[in-house]
């Protein structure tokens, strides 16, 4: 967020943190991009701040309240309240301290998101299909207004990418369930009582290798059952659909645009093999 609405957003987040009753004097920035993450003092709770056209907030919440009471290796909402103040929607988790420890073993990663597949498993909740945020990725290329610095080239190579790929996932036949989405290192929290995962707004659902695509490939390699066919797959989409969100001309991703241009390189390559 830029700096205004990055202020605004704190506002919201103080605000909607003092109906529960709880202390907030001071709001550290965690993580500021498309949404803002802020630890609050002294009341020790972090909270997550994202304009209100965003809807999926209900959805995490509902989503992550449930994986908890069932015993999934999830962080725990400091409030099942989706609260809103003027144009922001504010979520309310518990702050985990850090392990400065070295990172997640591959193994105990894998575990963990072996776990995390078992608990969606029980969670019946209407969700999009991961064909839906692929739409969105296709909708993007489309769109020349939302995408003015993507070149003609590079949309077509894009929008063939998107097309193939997602045909190739949908038809593979494997069982589909909940997934996280994005279970990616930085939405796994290293804590004292062991990985946690964090952000379920891109819960979706599909077959397993779709979420084993954003994982290190050692995780993937230690997961049961993988087709590794279709993660190669996955894989290859999950690039494809990153990097068509570096493009995006209201993407606030840091250092997005080269990041865009790098990913691009690294699709090209991916594909041609």
């Amino acid at each position: 967020m830029h700096a205004h609405a990055a202020q605004r957003a704190t506002q919201a987040a103080m605000s909607s943190a003092s109906m529960l009753g709880l202390s907030t004097s001071d709001a550290a920035v965690l993580q500021n991009s498309n949404k803002l993450t802020l630890r609050l003092q002294p009341c020790d709770v972090l909270a997550q701040v994202a304009p209100a056209a965003r809807q999926c907030a209900q959805l995490e919440v509902d989503i992550a309240q449930r994986l908890f009471e069932i015993g999934s290796p999830v962080a725990a909402l400091q409030a099942p309240e989706v609260f809103v103040w003027d144009d922001y929607v504010v979520t309310l988790w518990t702050y985990y301290e850090p392990v400065t420890s070295p990172a997640i073993p591959s193994a105990d990663y894998a575990e963990a998101l072996e776990r995390l597949h078992a608990g969606m498993r029980r969670v019946d909740l209407l969700t999009p299909h991961f064909t839906d945020r692929v739409s969105e990725a296709q909708t993007l290329v489309a769109d020349h207004d939302r995408t003015p610095n993507l070149a003609e080239a590079d949309r077509v190579f894009l929008a063939g990418t998107l097309n193939r790929l997602r045909r190739a996932v949908s038809d593979s036949g494997r069982p589909e369930q909940l997934l996280h989405g994005e279970p990616h290192p930085g939405n796994l929290l290293s804590t004292s009582i062991g990985p946690l995962f964090i952000d379920f707004e891109t819960c979706c659902r599909g077959p397993i290798e779709f979420d084993l695509a954003h994982a290190p490939d050692e995780v993937a390699e230690l997961y049961p059952g993988v087709d590794h066919d279709l993660l190669r797959d996955c894989r290859t989409l999950m690039l494809a659909m990153i990097t068509t969100w570096r493009w995006d001309r209201d993407d606030q991703f840091p250092d997005g645009h080269r990041f865009g241009i790098e990913w691009l390189s690294e699709l090209r390559k991916a594909t041609a093999r």
